[in-house]
Formats: structure tokens, C-alpha cells, sequence
């Protein structure tokens, strides 16, 4: 089979003039600040509101964003009737309470990925969602990056033959080891699985589905988290996923799609925005995609938000690109490969 000559156009969101949302932040970490920076800069979405159980952490994230009003109780703000949708930015192990807070008091809700410390709990957060009938979504940015919409299409049209084989990886240098840290807090849903992991084994979902068996192998660091894993991820079919994350280096962070006809090869920091390049079964370069919205890195965070505006207006309760149920099958082999590790146990995120 030929590869295709021309490139599909991504399917993108309006970052302006479009739908409009009121959004609230929960929990005003680093990401957070992050995900504020980039929805001022990029859209006309406007947060209306954020809420710690610091005051002078509330104050001070609004201060920086230019954000109206600030709260020191979580419940104060998914009551204020001034915003009409909640980004839950704290640690794993909070999102599904402060999610269930939020969607219960009527609200739609993005959370942080991954949407829970565990599978049963994202099956819980998805519970709360449905009986409330709010909207609910992942905040999974890498999904709607122009060049994912661009391979998708691909896929869809067969461009690469029958699939065989994904390989993701992600590598986090110059973390230091620190127990009392969040990235390797047991309690807080620390480790590189919850924290990388879940984006290489996204695109694995994306490509393959759910894998019918998981091996795996890695290290653990001296708090009992998984500090690097490898995974290989079998399905019925034949086709295999291979998947890396570490929190020990870094690493070029590539992914790639194998097909009997082709490979799609993603340029570093696959997570972010970004080109690909489109191979032939001889190795030879056919087509390159290079993103050209000049959004780059973390500001890619906005398509999310705009995504989630545009899927409200249109009177959803779940993304059709990014479903509740993906985010709990990833969860589900995050599971695995945790417990395959023997990986510390997170409290009260019974898997």
C-alpha cells in the first residue's frame, strides 16, 4: 500500500471566539500557574476564581494571574456562582474528592491527569459524574496537540498498514531524591508511573488499546514508589506496546507507531506539541509535519481547556476525543504495572 503524498489538516479548537467558560482553580500549585499562564495568553477563557487552603497561597496566585477573587476554603468557591467550571490541579490522591466537591455543587470539572490515584477511583470520580450530569474530562493535553489530530486521521485512513508495535518513552532528569517530595510520596500518589507513565501509556491506549497482558520490570527508589519502569504490553492480535518512564534521566522522550507499510516517528518531548515524520517501509523519509500554530511546550495546555468550552456548548457530559472511560483503561494499567513493581501502596486508593 502507498503511503499518502499529502498530510490530513489537524482538527483544532477555537482558542477565541468561541465558546466561553468562568473557570475556577482548585489546589494553586505549579501547574496551576502553568495552565492560567497559557489560558490568559492563548484564549479568551478567563478564570474567575482560585481556592487553597493557604490564603495567602490564593492570594498570591491570583495576584500573579490577575485573577478577581480568591478563597481559602475549597467549598467557597465551587459554591460561587461566578464560575462554571472547576480545574482540579492538586495531587493525585485529591482529585477524586475535589472533583466529587465540585461536580456535586454543580459544576463541570478538568482534572489534572491522571483522573485518579487508581482505577477504581476514576471509575468513582466517572460514578459522580454521570449521576450529577456534568461535564467531566481528563486534563490529558497531549491529546489534543495539532499533531495528534494529524495521526489520528492517519491511522483512521490506514496510512501505515496494520499497526504491530508502539514504543513511548519519557525521562525526567536532575529529580532529586527526596522523600519528603511529592514525586515520591506514596500518600500523595508519587512515582513515575501516576506522573510520566500515564502520558506514554496514553499514547499506547491511543494507538493499540488496552493490552490483554503486562510485563514489567524497574526500580524502586528508597520510598517504596517506582522511581523508573519498563513495560511491555502484549495483545491478542500480536502487537506489542513497549513503554518507559523514569524519574532517574533524561531521556529523549520519543514515540513512534510501527505499521507493515510505515512509522510515524514523534519528535522529542512527545507529550507536547509538536512534528512527526512520516517513514516508508524502506526507512526513507515520505512526508514531515511540523506544527505551525507557534504554540510550543507547556503552553499547549490551553487546547484542552478550549476543547473542554467547545464540548459544554455542544451539550456533552464527556469528551468524544478524550472519554472517561480511556482515562480509567490507562488507569487500569497503570494498576498493573504498579503492581507489578511491588510498588508502595497509595492510602485510600484501593486498586
Amino acid at each position: 500500500m502507498a503511503l499518502p503524498s499529502t498530510l490530513p489538516e489537524p482538527v483544532l479548537p477555537r482558542l477565541t471566539g468561541g465558546p466561553r467558560l468562568r473557570w475556577g482553580v482548585l489546589a494553586p500549585g505549579f501547574i496551576a500557574g502553568v495552565f492560567a499562564d497559557t489560558l490568559h495568553r492563548n484564549t479568551d477563557q478567563r478564570i474567575a476564581a482560585v481556592a487553597s487552603r493557604s490564603a495567602e497561597r490564593a492570594a498570591a496566585f491570583a495576584g500573579t494571574h490577575g485573577v478577581e477573587r480568591n478563597y481559602a476554603d475549597y467549598r467557597a468557591l465551587v459554591d460561587d456562582p461566578e464560575v462554571d467550571i472547576v480545574y482540579v490541579a492538586a495531587p493525585h490522591t485529591q482529585h477524586l474528592a475535589l472533583a466529587t466537591l465540585a461536580l456535586e455543587a454543580g459544576k463541570h470539572v478538568l482534572v489534572e491527569k491522571p483522573l485518579a490515584a487508581s482505577a477504581d477511583e476514576a471509575r468513582a470520580l466517572a460514578d459522580v459524574a454521570r449521576r450529577t450530569g456534568r461535564f467531566a474530562m481528563e486534563a490529558m493535553h497531549t491529546r489534543f496537540h495539532p499533531r495528534i489530530s494529524v495521526v489520528e486521521q492517519l491511522l483512521a485512513d490506514g496510512a501505515l498498514g496494520e499497526v504491530r508495535f508502539v514504543q513511548a518513552e519519557i525521562g525526567l532528569g536532575g529529580v532529586v531524591v527526596d522523600p519528603s517530595a511529592r514525586l515520591f510520596d506514596p500518600a500523595l500518589g508519587g512515582g513515575a508511573a501516576l506522573d510520566l507513565g500515564v502520558y506514554p501509556l496514553w499514547f499506547h491506549e491511543f494507538v493499540l488499546g488496552s493490552p490483554t497482558r503486562v510485563e514489567v520490570s524497574g526500580t524502586l527508589a528508597v520510598t517504596g514508589v517506582e522511581d523508573t519502569l519498563v513495560a511491555t504490553l502484549h495483545h491478542d492480535d500480536g502487537a506489542l506496546g513497549a513503554v518507559t518512564a523514569t524519574m532517574r534521566t533524561w531521556t529523549p522522550s520519543h514515540a513512534a507507531i510501527g505499521g507493515v507499510d510505515g512509522r510515524i516517528h514523534l519528535d522529542s518531548r512527545h507529550p507536547q506539541p509538536g512534528g512527526f515524520a512520516l517513514v516508508d517501509a524502506r526507512n526513507q523519509p515520505v512526508l514531515r509535519y511540523d506544527d505551525p500554530t507557534g504554540i510550543v511546550g507547556t503552553q499547549g495546555l490551553c487546547r484542552q481547556a478550549a476543547w473542554a468550552a467547545q464540548h459544554i456548548a455542544d451539550g456533552l457530559v464527556e469528551s468524544p476525543l478524550h472519554p472517561l472511560a480511556t482515562s480509567v483503561r490507562v488507569l487500569e494499567t497503570i494498576d498493573e504495572v504498579r503492581a507489578g513493581l511491588g510498588a508502595a501502596a497509595i492510602p485510600g486508593a484501593a486498586a
